[in-house]
Formats: C-alpha cells, structure tokens, sequence
C-alpha cells in the first residue's frame, strides 16, 4: 500500500512538474509573439485603466485616463472616427487586472495575460465537456481541444486580451455549482461574471427565474449579496462609480462598429435594415422567452439546454454586443455533441467531426473575405451571424434528446447526478 501511495505521489509530482514546465514555455512563446506582433487593445485599455487608477488615483472613466490609452494606441488623441478605447466595465473589475497592472513592462504583462487565457479556453472546453455529460473518445476529444484553442472566436479574444474568455470559465463553474447544488458558490460565480454585464444579464435573468420557480433561493441571495458586497467596496474608492460607469456604457456604441443586428442590417441596408433588424430580434426575443416560459420548471438539463439558446442567441436580441465576445456561446458546442452522441452513439462521429471543421474553416473564411484592416483587423458585421445560426439550428435539432433524453441516458445521468 505504501510503495502504491509513493507511485501515485510520484506520478502527481511529475505531472505538477511538466505542467509548470509547459505553463512556462507557453508564457515564453507568448512573450515572443507580443514582442513583434502590437495588439491587445481590450487589455491595454484595461491594464492602462487600472495602472492609472492604482499609481495615479485617476478614475478609469475619466478623459485623462482615456486619453493615456489613446496616445499608447495611436501615439496621439484619438481622432473622429476611431474607436476612443475607453473603460467600460464595472469598476470592481479592476482587480482582476491589478496584478498584471504591477507589471510596468505591457510586452510582459500581454504575454502573461495571454497564457491566464489560453489556460481559460482550454479549461473552460474541459469544463463544458464535463458540464454536458459529454464522453467523447480520445480522438474526439484531442480534436475537440485543439478546436478549441484554434477556432476563430477563441484567437480573436485571445489575440486582443478579452476578459471574456474567464467569463465563460466562470460561468461554466457557476452551471456545474448549480448541478451540484452547490448554490452558495455557484450565486459568488454568478456575481462574478458581471464584470461584462451586457453578456451574461439575459443568462443571469433565467437562472434567476428558474432558481424561483425551483425554490433555490441561495443562488438569488448570493448572487445579489455578491454584487452589492463588490460595488460597496468599489464605491469606497470612487463613491460615484455607478453613474461614471453608466455614462460609459451610454457612450459605448457611438465608438464601436455596429454591435447589434439592427446597426448591423442598417450598415447592409441603409434605407430599411434598421426596422428589419428589430423585427428579427423581435423574433428571436419571442423565441426566447417562450422556451424560458417552458424550461422555468425543468430539470437540469432543460435548464442548461435553455442557457445554451440564451447565450446563443445573446447576440441576436438587441442588447449592444461583439461577435468578438461569442466564445460564451462555446457550451452549447459541447451540449450538441452530447445530444448528436445520445441519438446516434458512434455514428455521431462523422456529424461532429465535420461539424468542428466547418465551424473551423467556414467562419475564418468568412472572416478574411470580409475583413477591413485599418489600425487593426476590424471583422464585419456580417461575422455576427455564422455562429449562432449554427448553435440556433443544432440546438433545436438535439433539443428533444438534452431536454428528454432516451430512457437508458436518463437513467444513467440521473444516477450520477444523485450520487
């Protein structure tokens, strides 16, 4: 037993040892790409904004702050036209960036950066794969991994050091809290998703209508004693946050491409796209609403089959969004496997392997046909719509199987959801 406990001991040691080692050579290879390739404007305004707050005790929504950003970016005030680069998210979101913000060197600190999410996207692939009961073979599953590293919503928040790539990871542990019944972390995970409010206030809505109607008050407490807890103790550093906060984000779209289908539609169609693009959401909004009113009793899984359809169809309903931020919609990738693995078994492989290429092949090429290069790669409008018109289509093709799955699946997913 002893000599059995030394082996394991062992074999934990070596596997701690080649992960550092291999942690260590990705922020190597990181900080050889940020030595010769500028970029990371989402981190830049971030890294700037809390360096300004922390040494200076500027507000990161002031116009000194922005304008720091602005001559790091441009090396000058941004000029009518250009995205102004300024903070937008809730002030206690700088302490995720505080200890890259010690960091004087950005090169050192991008790359550091870089490496925390490259970490997130493959945790956040094996969290989902977890988190949907998917049991993929070794093939599919180094497939699914790589996929995931290399797929074009995950190099582009990657390349411009966006923080939702750890707003997704947490999100995924906040669902897999919510299936454990862990509700007291799974509120405190929730709370900490908001540091990007407008991507996770939909989702955050149905889990709290469904932890009602399932009596599961803890989410809702501790979801909102979370958030009240991180603004009081931001306000105890910027009393009027909120309203500087507010103001930005009231300013956010007049700055950026078009971040809904209605300015995407009017950029298309300028005489009627606008209307159009409201009626389309308008659609989408009823579609939603509908499945909340019938999943606001279900069990798991047609809860989480319901926060798949919301996060995929996030950036359809109107609220200001950037197809640069739909690496969240990547757990409904998993749940589709699952359910095409729940219908058809082995014959699912060929359905899911190809579905990974084309998802792969077909939204890069849309991308590098439409893409305009200016101070950087600016992806068009266009890009809003490949991605979850997928997740739409596949979700409902999967829905009977994630929301009633075959007898011998329940019976199964049922036992180890108990145990």
């Amino acid at each position: 037993m002893n000599a059995r406990r030394r082996k394991t001991s062992w074999f934990i040691w070596v596997g701690i040892v080649l992960g550092l080692g291999l942690i260590a050579l990705l922020g190597w290879a990181n900080y050889r790409y940020t030595s010769e390739n500028p970029g990371g404007n989402d981190f830049v305004v971030h890294w700037i904004g809390a360096r300004s707050f922390l040494y200076d005790g500027l507000s990161p929504y002031s116009d000194e702050t922005s304008e720091r950003i602005q001559r790091f970016v441009y090396g000058r005030p941004a000029q009518q036209g250009e995205h102004e680069l300024r903070v937008a998210y809730p002030l206690y979101s700088v302490a995720l960036f505080l200890p890259f913000a010690l960091i004087k060197d950005f090169v050192l600190a991008r790359a550091i950066w870089m490496t925390v999410l490259e970490i997130g996207l493959a945790a956040t692939a094996l969290l989902s794969i977890r988190l949907a009961r998917w049991r993929p073979g070794l093939p599919v599953l180094i497939l699914f991994m790589l996929f995931s590293l290399v797929w074009y919503h995950a190099v582009r928040p990657l390349i411009n050091g966006n923080a939702v790539i750890l707003v997704v990871l947490v999100l995924v542990g906040a669902l897999l809290a919510i299936r454990s019944r862990q509700d007291e972390i799974a509120g405190i995970l929730l709370a900490l998703t908001t540091i990007k409010p407008q991507l996770v206030v939909l989702v955050i809505v149905f889990i709290a209508i469904w932890a009602i109607a399932q009596k599961r008050w803890k989410i809702i407490s501790w979801l909102a004693a979370s958030v009240f807890i991180l603004s009081a103790f931001a306000a105890l550093f910027l009393p009027d946050w909120i309203v500087q906060n507010l103001r930005e984000v009231l300013r956010y779209p007049g700055y950026n491409p078009p971040g809904t289908v209605a300015a995407a539609f009017a950029e298309f169609w300028p005489g009627f796209g606008k209307t159009l693009g409201w009626i389309f959401s308008g659609f989408f909004i009823i579609v939603m609403l509908v499945e909340w009113w019938l999943h606001r009793k279900a069990e798991f899984r047609g809860f989480l089959w319901t926060v798949c359809l919301t996060l995929a169809l996030s950036g359809w309903v109107g609220i200001q969004n950037d197809p640069g931020n739909f690496i969240m919609m990547a757990p409904a990738l998993a749940l589709i496997f699952a359910g095409l693995d729940a219908r058809w078994k082995r014959a699912s492989l060929p359905v899911t392997l190809g579905s990974l290429i084309l998802l792969l092949v077909a939204i890069w090429a849309i991308f590098f046909a439409t893409v305009e290069y200016t101070y950087q790669p600016i992806q068009s409008p266009v890009m809003f719509f490949p991605l979850p018109a997928f997740l739409f289509i596949m979700l409902y093709w999967v829905r009977w199987w994630a929301v009633r799955p075959p007898n011998t699946w329940f019976e199964q997913i049922t036992a180890e959801e108990n145990a």
